[in-house]
């Protein structure tokens, strides 16, 4: 069986495209983790769970890493490391772990460490944290976007958030609130927007429900009360005599106009349908 390293030594011969991009065994004594640097904090079952991988012999992806004065640091891949610290302790010898060399900026670092997940995703939390650090380092919200490969409005979301107050972070970090409902929230309540998730947060949990929606957060008026409303209105009169302004109804819609009128204001919750 041929192999690549066959096919790309014989590449005057064969004609193939293919390139060496070198990675290097580095010893483990010499990797080393900058606390906080990372986007994502330690999750102690995925390090586990990389530790087993180790231990089986699984094939795992290099460590992305930079060499600095205090030695070979870790950008990508600390749950990789951790779990392989994890298994020396169980008395397995895993004298290097492979490694790249990460060239990049700061920013494409912390993009870097948002698009590798090895198996564990990055949450809206993290996102916005890794968004917040790029900000805090000059960068505008396109050339975060352009860097992390999202679109501008999801950078905007994302930091918005981070100012949605403490009860809807820790709703959207426990995943009963959606990042957008919390923003969507924050937009229409503002300091208020947490009472108000809770309230809805109980409500919801009462009819069996594990999280808040936003169509149950944010209820909306009936669409089809909201069109007839119109149709009533279409053919009123409007009278401006000096100091009052006023609308002549049509005959026979006074009382449907009022109905309406009275749900709205009492906002009565059909989420954008007719209620039974």
């Amino acid at each position: 069986m041929t192999t690549l390293s066959q096919l790309y030594k014989q590449k005057e011969k064969n004609g193939t495209g293919t390139t060496v991009k070198k990675t290097f065994m580095v010893p483990i004594s010499e990797l080393y983790l900058e606390e906080g640097s990372n986007i994502r904090p330690v999750d102690q079952e995925h390090a586990e769970y990389m530790r087993d991988c180790w231990i089986d012999g699984s094939d795992l992806p290099p460590l992305s890493v930079e060499v600095t004065e205090k030695g070979i640091k870790v950008i990508d891949g600390q749950h990789r490391f951790i779990g392989a610290k994890m298994a020396i302790d169980l008395g397995h010898d895993i004298p290097r772990i492979e490694c790249k060399d990460f060239v990049g900026t700061e920013l494409d670092k912390l993009a870097h460490m948002a698009k590798s997940s090895q198996g564990k995703p990055i949450t809206p939390l993290q996102r916005a944290g890794a968004y917040n650090r790029a900000k805090r380092q000059g960068h505008s919200p396109a050339e975060i976007a352009k860097a992390f490969g999202r679109s501008v409005a999801d950078v905007e979301l994302h930091l918005q958030l981070l100012s949605s107050g403490d009860v809807l972070i820790g709703m959207v970090e426990s995943g009963e609130v959606a990042a957008t409902t919390a923003v969507a929230l924050s937009r229409e309540h503002g300091p208020k927007a947490g009472s108000v998730a809770a309230e809805g947060l109980a409500r919801a949990k009462a009819e069996g429900k594990s999280r808040l929606t936003k169509s149950a957060a944010m209820p909306q008026f009936s669409a089809k009360k909201a069109r007839r409303l119109v149709e009533l209105l279409v053919d009123a009169l409007y009278v401006n005599e000096e100091v009052i302004e006023s609308l002549v109804l049509a005959s026979g819609t006074a009382d449907e106009i009022q109905r309406i009128l009275a749900e709205y204001r009492a906002g009565i919750p059909t989420n954008g349908e007719e209620a039974a």
